[in-house]
C-alpha cells in the first residue's frame, strides 16, 4: 500500500505542478498516471510542439515545459506509479481514499486531485474508405516528432490550434511542401495562428486549401496522394503524409463511475477550491468544469495552486497556515 497526502491522477503539466504547490505546505505526492511517462499529452503526444501562453516563456517547447515542472518538482520528492490506470476508489472508516490501479497497486490518501486532462482519449478519425490501411504508412492523426516530417509532402486537415500550429511550424524550414485544407473558409484557432498561415499563403509557402476536405487516399502501400473534394470538383495532392487533425474524443474511463458530478463528461467542481461533489476528491485542469471555464495550462496552474490550499486544511484541520512568498523563503525555506 502506498500512503501518501495528496493522491494525484495524472502526472501532466498540472499534476505535476501540484507537486511543487503541495510542497511549499509540506505536503507528500504520488501521482498516478496511465502513461509510460509524466508529462501527460504534453510528453506523449506533441513533446516538439510550442506553446505560446506560458507566463514569462514566450515560447516553450511542451517537452522543455515538462521537463521544467520535474526539476521544479523534484525538491519534494514525489512518488509516481506510471503505466498503470486508476480503476477503483473506496472510502475507509479514517475518512481516507483507497485508489487501486488495472494492475492490483493500491494507494492511500486523504485527499485525491484527479488531474487527468481530457481522460483516456482516440483521435477523431474522418469517414475515409481504406483509411486503416495507410495509418502508420503516411496517415498520422498526432505529430510527435516535426523532424520524422523534414523534406517531406505534407497535407494537413483541420482548423483549430493543433492544425494551424503545425501548419506554422512544418513550414518554417522542416517539411519541403505543406497544405492545409479546411472544410470551412474561417477558422476556430487562436487569431494570431490563423493571420501566420494567411500570411504563409499569400507568400506562396504553403497550399492554402478551404471549402474543402479530403475523401480519399491512394498509394502502393503507403501514402501517395490525397483526394480532396471542393465545390467545383476534386483535386488531388501528391504527399508523403496526411495529418488529419481534428481533435481527441476524451473519455473519463472508470473515474466515470466513482460517483462524482459529471457535465459533458467533465467532472463538476466548486470554483472555491475546485472540489467535487465529493468531500476530499478534487478535480483540476482540463477535466474539470464549471462556469467560464477555460481549458488552458495556466489555469490548471492556478486551479492546482487553490486545490492544495484547501487540501492542506482537510488534512489539518487545526493547524493555522500562513502564506509565505518563495521569494522570501525559496524552496528550501518551506
Amino acid at each position: 500500500m502506498i500512503e501518501t497526502d495528496i493522491l494525484i491522477i495524472g502526472a501532466g503539466p498540472c499534476g505535476l505542478f501540484t507537486v511543487f504547490e503541495a510542497g511549499l505546505l509540506k505536503l507528500r505526492c504520488h501521482l498516478i498516471d496511465a502513461l509510460p511517462q509524466a508529462g501527460g499529452q504534453c510528453a506523449e503526444i506533441y513533446p516538439k510542439k510550442p506553446i505560446f501562453d506560458i507566463p514569462a516563456f514566450p515560447e516553450v517547447l511542451a517537452g522543455d515545459l515538462v521537463d521544467n515542472l520535474m526539476a521544479q518538482a523534484a525538491p519534494f520528492k514525489p512518488g509516481f506509479t506510471l503505466g498503470e490506470r486508476a480503476e477503483t476508489i473506496e472510502k475507509t472508516e479514517d475518512d481516507k481514499f483507497i485508489v487501486t490501479t488495472n494492475r492490483g497497486t493500491k494507494h492511500i490518501a486523504p485527499v485525491v486531485a484527479i488531474a487527468g486532462g481530457l481522460g483516456s482519449f482516440e483521435p477523431r478519425k474522418p469517414p475515409v474508405e481504406n483509411l486503416a490501411n495507410y495509418e502508420d504508412h503516411g496517415v498520422e492523426y498526432i505529430i510527435k516528432d516535426p523532424n520524422f516530417y523534414r523534406g517531406k509532402k505534407v497535407v494537413i486537415s483541420g482548423g483549430g490550434d493543433s492544425a494551424l500550429d503545425w501548419t506554422n511550424f512544418l513550414a518554417d524550414g522542416i517539411a519541403e511542401e505543406v497544405s492545409l485544407v479546411h472544410r470551412r473558409s474561417s477558422f476556430r484557432g487562436h487569431p494570431d495562428s490563423v493571420q501566420k498561415v494567411i500570411d504563409l499563403a499569400e507568400a506562396g509557402k504553403i497550399n492554402l486549401i478551404t471549402d474543402a476536405e479530403v475523401v480519399g487516399v491512394e498509394g502502393d502501400g503507403k501514402v501517395e496522394k490525397v483526394v480532396i473534394k471542393k465545390k467545383d470538383g476534386n483535386q488531388e495532392v501528391a504527399c508523403d503524409h496526411w495529418v488529419p487533425l481534428f481533435g481527441l474524443s476524451p473519455k473519463l474511463g472508470p473515474i466515470g463511475e466513482w460517483g462524482l458530478e459529471i457535465e459533458k463528461n467533465a467532472i463538476v467542481v466548486d470554483t472555491f477550491d475546485y472540489a467535487t461533489n465529493i468531500p476530499g476528491i478534487y478535480a483540476i485542469g482540463d477535466v474539470n468544469t464549471y462556469p467560464g471555464k477555460l481549458k488552458l495550462i495556466l489555469c490548471g496552474f492556478h486551479e492546482a495552486t487553490l486545490m492544495v490550499q484547501s487540501a492542506f486544511k482537510r488534512i489539518y484541520p487545526d493547524k493555522n497556515y500562513v502564506l509565505k512568498y518563495t521569494t522570501v523563503n525559496g524552496v528550501n525555506g518551506f
